[in-house]
């Protein structure tokens, strides 16, 4: 079984990878989805949505695991999220894969055992469960993995 974790964004989009047997990790992985360069966020979207099928297509996950929204001051960077948010959801529902959504604060008490962890104690955590061959720049790779590990941990003590 293969978990996509995703953690949505309008200029880089966080994924990872998590394939399963037996209730073990046997492989782990992540990256970022880079569509900053795009001209506009119209162009951001489409970028994003044709990215992100693309994993899908290669990857072929079982589930889906996506960081659900929270609030933010910025109004305005509460809506462009809203709509990556959007492009994904449609995405993996396009491509019949289950969705399960996770707070932040859920993602890093899983992960870290403390909800009001910090993105370098979750890039630490996620480095400590598994041997990633690339490490990636950007914490958004680093955070979806995280978002994966929550949905198997939940997976692993539910059965």
């Amino acid at each position: 079984m293969i978990i996509i974790g995703i953690d949505p964004g309008s200029r880089y989009c966080g994924y990872g990878l998590l394939e399963m047997e037996n209730r073990r990790v046997i492989a782990a992985g992540c990256e970022t989805i880079d569509v900053s360069r795009q001209p506009s966020l119209g162009d951001r979207l489409k970028a994003l949505y044709d990215s992100i099928l693309q994993v899908i297509c290669e990857y072929s996950p079982e589930v889906a695991a996506v960081e659900s929204m929270f609030f933010h001051r910025q109004i305005r960077s509460i809506f462009t999220l809203g709509q990556a948010r959007g492009v994904i959801l449609l995405a993996l529902a396009k491509e019949g894969i289950p969705l399960v959504e996770y707070s932040p604060r859920e993602i890093k008490k899983s992960v870290v055992g403390n909800g009001n962890a910090t993105k370098q104690q979750v890039r630490y955590m996620i480095n400590q469960l598994y041997s990633l061959q690339n490490k990636p720049h950007h914490d958004d790779a680093y955070d979806a993995l995280a978002i994966a590990t929550c949905h198997f941990n939940r997976m692993k003590w539910a059965k």
